[in-house]
């Protein structure tokens, strides 16, 4: 898993981006099951997520399933957290 910078991370266009602040834990982490079915394969997923639980879940999620965690940009009270499809 290669992470990417911060400034790598804000360049990135992700294909989808799902907002979900405020949803607690596993809220989140099911978002991004259903954002990532949206996206082609080697598409970018960015989730918004004010859980502090979301990014070693996507971490261990994406590891599991086959997708890449790229990263997380901490933002104004939430993280943007970056995953690539990989299958």
């Amino acid at each position: 898993m290669a992470t990417l910078t911060i400034s790598q991370l804000e360049a990135l266009t992700a294909a989808e981006c799902i907002d979900a602040r405020g949803a607690a834990c596993p809220g989140p982490l099911l978002e991004a099951k259903k954002g990532m079915g949206k996206i082609i394969i080697g598409g970018v997923l960015e989730v918004w997520s004010s859980d502090p639980a979301t990014k070693s879940d996507m971490s261990a999620w994406a590891g599991k399933v086959g997708h890449e965690f790229l990263g997380v940009v901490e933002a104004d009270g939430y993280d943007r957290v970056f995953l690539r499809r990989g299958k």
